[in-house]
C-alpha cells in the first residue's frame, strides 16, 4: 500500500510526502500511489506520543471528579475496577483508541487490566502501542508466583503475534504494591524477552516518606539499591525528586513521563522539569487515565505541561512551546524505542495532518507555539498510523458505534 500526500505544509514549506508500506519513503516528487491525499491548507507533523495512559479507564470519565486521592482510589476507582471484565476493557481501551486517533496521537505507552482486551482493540483500530498488563504482588510471596506465571504467558502471547504496532512490556505497578523480588523478576524478564518496562515513581510526596520509613532510603535510591533501575524503564510522574534523585535517574538512563493534567487535578505534586533536564533526563508527555484526567488530547496535555512550569515557577520562559511539542514527539518516541516524532524519509508512516483553517491555528505567526497553546484536538483532519489512513475529514471507522457501545458498557458497569 502506497500513499501520497500532495501539496502539504511541511516545515513552513509546500511539499508532497510518499509513504511506501510502513515508512515514509520520500519527501518531494510525484511518484504515483495507490492512494492520494490532497493536503491543500494543511500542515504535515509527527502523530503524537502518548508515554503513560491506562486506555479503558475512559469508562471512568468522570466518574469519580473532586476527590482526595485517597478517598478517590478507595471509594470510587478500586471498587468498580474489581467488577472489571475482559469485554469491558475492550470496549473501554477502544474508546481510548478513537479519542486518540481523533486528537492526533498515533502511539501509546500502557498499562491496565485484563490485556487481551486492550490488545484486541488496538489490533482493531490500526493505532500503535506497548502495552502492559499491570504486576500487582502485595509483598505476598504466593501472590507473586501466580503473577509472574499469568505475565509470562500473556506477554508471550502477545510477542507471539508478532504485530508491527503492538509492543508487550513488563506494568510493575508501583514500589508500593510490588515487593522487591517482584521488581528484581520483572527487570530480568525484560532484559531476556528485550521488553520496556512501565512504572510509576514517586507520584505523592507520602511515596516518599513511606519508602524512606520502610527502607530507610528514598525510592529511587532504593531501586538503584536492589538492581531495578535500568534504561528500559518509562517511569510515570516523578514529582517528588530531588538533585541525587536526577542523576541517579539519568546514570541509569530511565525515562521519564510526565503527567501534568492528572497531577493537577488530583493535587500530587509539580514535577522540578528544570532541574531534570539539566540533570540530562528525556522528559516525554502522558494523559494518564481518562478517569484522573478526563481526556486523552496531548495537545491540552503540552498546554498544561507548559503553563504549569510557567504559573509554579513565576517564570514566563520555563518550558517553551518547542519543549512541550519536543515531549509530545521526539522524547516519546525515544521513550518508547520508535522510529518515528518527526517526518522525514526511512521514519514511520505516523503522521497526523492538522487544518490550518481552524481558528485555533489563524493566524499562523508560529505553528508550534499555536498548537501547544491554542490548538486542540479537533483541529487534526487526518491521521496515518503505519502507514494506514486511520482518519480522514475527522471521520473513523465506526466511531459512532465505539461511543455507544463503550458508553452503554460503562453504566451497566457502575450499576453492578
Amino acid at each position: 500500500m502506497s500513499i501520497l500526500i500532495k501539496d502539504v505544509l511541511l516545515d513552513g514549506k509546500e511539499t508532497s510526502i510518499y509513504i511506501e508500506g510502513n515508512s515514509i519513503a520520500g519527501i518531494e516528487g510525484n511518484s504515483q500511489a495507490d492512494e492520494t491525499i490532497d493536503g491543500r491548507g494543511m500542515a504535515a507533523l509527527p502523530g503524537l506520543i502518548n508515554t503513560h495512559s491506562h486506555a479503558a479507564m475512559t469508562l471512568f470519565r468522570g466518574y469519580g471528579d473532586d476527590m482526595k486521592l485517597q478517598q478517590w482510589l478507595e471509594e470510587k476507582i478500586w471498587p468498580i475496577e474489581g467488577k472489571l471484565t475482559e469485554e469491558d476493557v475492550y470496549w473501554g481501551a477502544k474508546l481510548a483508541c478513537l479519542e486518540m486517533i481523533k486528537s492526533g496521537t498515533t502511539s501509546f505507552n500502557d498499562m491496565y487490566w485484563h490485556l487481551p482486551g486492550t490488545v484486541r482493540a488496538v489490533e482493531e483500530m490500526g493505532i500503535r502501542a506497548v502495552l502492559s498488563p499491570v504486576f500487582i504482588d502485595l509483598f505476598d510471596e504466593h501472590k507473586r508466583k501466580g503473577v509472574i506465571k499469568e505475565h509470562t504467558k500473556l506477554l508471550n502471547d502477545v510477542k507471539a503475534k508478532g504485530s508491527e504496532r503492538i509492543m508487550p512490556a513488563l506494568g510493575p505497578h508501583a514500589l508500593y504494591t510490588v515487593s522487591k523480588e517482584g521488581l528484581q523478576w520483572c527487570k530480568e524478564f525484560a532484559e531476556k524477552k528485550n521488553l520496556l518496562i512501565h512504572f510509576h515513581l514517586a507520584e505523592t510526596e507520602q511515596e516518599n516518606k513511606d519508602c524512606v520509613e520502610k527502607n530507610g532510603k528514598r525510592p529511587v535510591e532504593y531501586l538503584e539499591e536492589i538492581g531495578f533501575l535500568c534504561d528500559r524503564i518509562v517511569a510515570a510522574h516523578c514529582n517528588w525528586l530531588n538533585g541525587k534523585d536526577m542523576k541517579i535517574l539519568a546514570k541509569h538512563g530511565v525515562n521519564i513521563a510526565h503527567n501534568p493534567a492528572s497531577n493537577m487535578k488530583l493535587a500530587t505534586g509539580v514535577m522540578p522539569y528544570p532541574e531534570m533536564v539539566k540533570a540530562g533526563l528525556t522528559i516525554s508527555l502522558g494523559t494518564d487515565g481518562c478517569a484522573s484526567n478526563n481526556s486523552l488530547d496531548m495537545f491540552e496535555e503540552m498546554k498544561f505541561a507548559a503553563l504549569l512550569q510557567k504559573s509554579a515557577r513565576n517564570d514566563p520562559t520555563a518550558m517553551p512551546a518547542g519543549e512541550a511539542w519536543k515531549m509530545a514527539t521526539i522524547s516519546g518516541a525515544r521513550a518508547l524505542g520508535l522510529n518515528a516524532g518527526v517526518i522525514k524519509e526511512g521514519m514511520l508512516a505516523d503522521i497526523m495532518l492538522v487544518n490550518l483553517k481552524k481558528v485555533g491555528l489563524a493566524p499562523s505567526h508560529n505553528l508550534i507555539s499555536n498548537l501547544v497553546y491554542s490548538a486542540n484536538g479537533s483541529c487534526v483532519d487526518t491521521v496515518i498510523c503505519n502507514g494506514r489512513i486511520l482518519m480522514q475529514e475527522r471521520r473513523v471507522e465506526s466511531e459512532d458505534e465505539i461511543i455507544q457501545k463503550a458508553s452503554e458498557v460503562a453504566m451497566n458497569l457502575a450499576q453492578r
